[in-house]
């Protein structure tokens, strides 16, 4: 009766499609179903709520998103190579989900943040974690990048908070405006905001 193997990431692709297309508010559970092709009772069968739904989407998005910052970020190339890695991704993504839906669809985390962080507890505390991950992962390349003197900055940690948030912020810009152009300034930016040396600034 629906509760097949698959019916569980039958509903998850179904939410997080809606969720990235119209939010998390106006949705209710028969939409949900419905788009997933499953009948009402497998939902609750493997979802005690809406909200428990919408904490497994952002699991599930944050473990895609934290295998390509890992990829981007790792590795033995110089860490200013790395992190431009970490924005071209982001830029390549949003172009290609305009491509495939004609919108730019932003951030997930962004958006959910500015729906519902004054509104749901538990989602409004995944998503400060997953924040806080994402700083900690620029901050330990920021470091490395001051190890060698190639960026001059007070605090690695403050300075990875304001590349996440430049990233998010444009990413939320590249969404209002549904164009990715406006991705295209971050890299510069992001290398006047770290006080990256002359030398590194063609990176």
């Amino acid at each position: 009766m629906g509760r097949t193997s698959d019916a569980r990431e039958k509903i998850l692709g179904a939410a997080w499609s809606l969720i990235e297309a119209r939010g998390y508010s106006a949705l209710g559970v028969a939409e949900i179903c419905k788009a997933a092709g499953v009948p009402k009772g497998s939902f609750y069968y493997f979802f005690e709520s809406k909200e428990a739904l919408a904490l497994a989407v952002i699991d599930e998005h944050w473990a895609g998103q934290k295998r390509t910052w890992s990829a981007a970020l790792a590795g033995d190339a110089e860490p200013l190579h790395r992190l431009r890695r970490l924005f071209e991704e982001t830029e390549a993504a949003q172009r290609a989900g305009q491509q495939s839906c004609g919108t730019v669809s932003g951030c997930l985390f962004g958006n959910l943040a500015l729906e519902m962080s004054n509104q749901t507890e538990a989602i409004r505390a995944r998503l400060q974690e997953i924040f806080d991950a994402q700083v900690e992962m620029v901050d330990s390349v920021i470091a490395e990048a001051l190890e060698r003197r190639e960026v001059d900055v007070a605090d690695p940690r403050e300075a990875a908070r304001a590349v996440v948030a430049q990233l998010e912020g444009q990413v939320l810009f590249a969404k209002l405006y549904n164009s990715p152009r406006r991705l295209g300034a971050l890299w510069a930016n992001c290398l006047a905001l770290l006080g990256a040396r002359e030398a590194v600034a063609g990176v």
